[in-house]
């Protein structure tokens, strides 16, 4: 009888394809790339030096924007170098240990931001259902509370995956057809047993970004209650419009999310490219775009920008 002994081979090392099917394009696909990361980082950058350096906008909302910037500059600086180093440099290879600390980074962040998003629809619906109880309830202190809780909440929540992936053996491929690390599709090049990994990030999903997009619906369900009870259309009006800014943020952060989520499942047809770039759409958009939306409509944070920018001219 003749035996064989058979050595797994355990991946170290993978490689990112970048946007397959576009190789050729990867320059010209760098200039959106990077011209959205450079406007993520000089307007959250303002953002953050203007809201902590201005005494007037040391209120409850700006204060949670500060924190929603912090993130985006966090999670935008996570992936869009990486992107860029694929389209320019064809620097392809990332060790396991990196892309580890890549996707636990990524989706640490992602759920803060989540969580900053509920905070903000609490923070309106507090400022519009008990406006002369705002400042008593949102206090200096409890905001910091909060903070310290959606940290503690993201990285705790991500933490257990850093182990999840570690005790894998990774003998299947290790081509990424993407641009960045994610859990499950780490996990899948693994010839090990990898259901305790999905039904842990099912319920990561669950109990975290699913969970606030619900308690969003609900505040704003409360928040509109309070509003069609006002008298006067102005009022109401205007009591809108400090929403406005949040709800487009809502939308931003969300949409692209579910669109990219829902289209492999029910949309066969789309090719791979457009997958990949939707999935890069999702964490460019939103990092981008939100200082643009709150300095545009929110006249105290325009102010401020247009003081500071007149001050360095002058």
């Amino acid at each position: 009888m003749t035996s064989f002994n058979h050595t797994v081979v355990s991946h170290t090392v993978f490689y990112f394809v970048g946007i397959p099917g576009l190789e050729d394009q990867h320059v010209w696909i760098s200039i959106p790339f990077f011209m959205s990361y450079v406007i993520a980082l000089l307007g959250n950058s303002l953002l953050i030096f203007i809201i902590l350096t201005k005494r007037s906008l040391h209120e409850p909302m700006y204060l949670f924007l500060c924190m929603l910037s912090g993130a985006d500059l966090v999670l935008s600086t996570c992936t869009v170098p990486q992107a860029l180093a694929i389209f320019w440099f064809n620097a392809r290879e990332i060790s396991l240990d990196r892309c580890i600390t890549q996707l636990f980074f990524i989706h640490s962040t992602f759920i803060s931001e989540s969580g900053i998003l509920l905070v903000m629809a609490f923070d309106r619906y507090i400022a519009i259902c008990y406006p002369l109880r705002y400042t008593t309830i949102l206090t200096h202190t409890l905001i910091g509370k909060i903070g310290v809780t959606i940290f503690l909440r993201s990285y705790g929540t991500i933490f257990p995956i850093i182990f999840l992936l570690k005790r894998l053996t990774f003998c299947k491929s290790n081509i990424f057809p993407t641009t960045v690390c994610e859990h499950i599709a780490v996990a899948k090049f693994s010839c090990d047993d990898i259901r305790v990994n999905f039904w842990y990030g099912f319920f990561v999903l669950l109990s975290t970004v699913t969970l606030d997009v619900v308690l969003i619906f609900v505040s704003y369900m409360l928040i509109l209650r309070a509003v069609f009870r006002i008298p006067s259309r102005d009022a109401r009006h205007k009591t809108l419009n400090t929403c406005g800014s949040h709800v487009c943020v809502i939308i931003l952060f969300y949409g692209p999310g579910i669109f990219s989520a829902f289209t492999p499942r029910f949309a066969h047809h789309i090719l791979p490219h457009v997958h990949i770039l939707l999935a890069n759409v999702c964490i460019l958009a939103p990092t981008m775009l939100n200082p643009i939306i709150y300095g545009i409509k929110t006249k105290q944070i325009r102010d401020q920008v247009s003081q500071v920018l007149c001050q360095k001219k002058i």
